[in-house]
């Protein structure tokens, strides 16, 4: 998508400075000619980004809708009844998250169906703004482990988008499976850039933030100039800071 909206801009602007560069063309017609090929670079940008959407991106209902005309064939010859339950809601989510929700529970309801004494299978999903949760019930022995649900690469889809696997399994009223998928890409918490000092640094930082100077330093410490130097120094370069300043900046931010 990149290379391709690149290539668009590329030849958009070409064409741009082709027409305002031209010794055939007078000022006029060279600014119309610009004019009517910027309006035609920018219809086809968001034509191009509308398409592109649709590729990476799918509305709930659709989703849930194409996943049931795959599960609905599954038992069309079977005693097993199947209920639908469709996401309450009108919102979009990525394609690759709705493509494996549709898989997982493929592969779930195959393996329920494998049970016997299944009479009864529901189907649902759940979105908030957080996560899609696929959920996969039946009225079977409850006898289900994570174990029997092992095979099939359902783990290994699941951990590629880092969602997770439940199952409350109830002996002689049947087991819930749920395949919950995070719908937003959670960020690691950014490291302390304090935790690399020891403590006696901190103890200098804590003080030249306060803008005490070297001297003071060392008769609070009861240390010597030269060493109140030294950790000044360490100080710098652990957090990689350019002066005494920013180091009392850092520390005010972090604490």
């Amino acid at each position: 998508m990149i290379a391709e909206l690149g290539e668009a801009y590329s030849a958009a602007l070409t064409g741009l400075l082709g027409g305002l560069r031209s010794r055939t063309l007078d000022e006029a017609v060279a600014r119309a000619t610009a004019t009517d090929l910027a309006a035609s670079a920018l219809v086809e940008l968001r034509a191009e980004a509308a398409r592109d959407q649709e590729i990476a991106e799918e509305p709930a209902g659709h989703a849930f809708a194409r996943l049931a005309d795959v599960l609905r064939p599954l038992v069309r010859h079977s005693p097993v009844r199947l209920e639908l339950g469709a996401p309450d809601s009108t919102r979009t989510v990525a394609a690759d998250v709705a493509h494996t929700a549709r898989v997982l529970v493929r592969i779930l309801l195959l393996k329920v169906l494998e049970q016997e004494g299944v009479t009864r299978v529901q189907v649902a999903w759940q979105i908030t703004d957080d996560e899609l949760r696929a959920t996969v019930r039946d009225d079977g022995p409850g006898t289900l482990t994570h174990g029997a649900l092992a095979t099939g690469g359902v783990a290994e889809r699941l951990d590629v988008l880092r969602g997770r696997l439940d199952i409350d399994a109830v002996p002689g009223w049947g087991t819930t499976v749920s395949a919950t998928i995070p719908l937003r890409v959670s960020q690691d918490p950014a490291p302390d850039p304090l935790t690399a000092l020891g403590e006696r640094e901190l103890q200098v930082l804590a003080r030249l933030a306060l803008g005490h100077r070297n001297r003071a330093f060392a008769q609070e410490l009861h240390i010597s100039e030269s060493t109140v130097k030294f950790h000044v120094a360490k100080i710098l370069t652990k957090p990689g800071v350019e002066s005494r300043g920013a180091a009392a900046a850092l520390f005010h931010a972090v604490a």
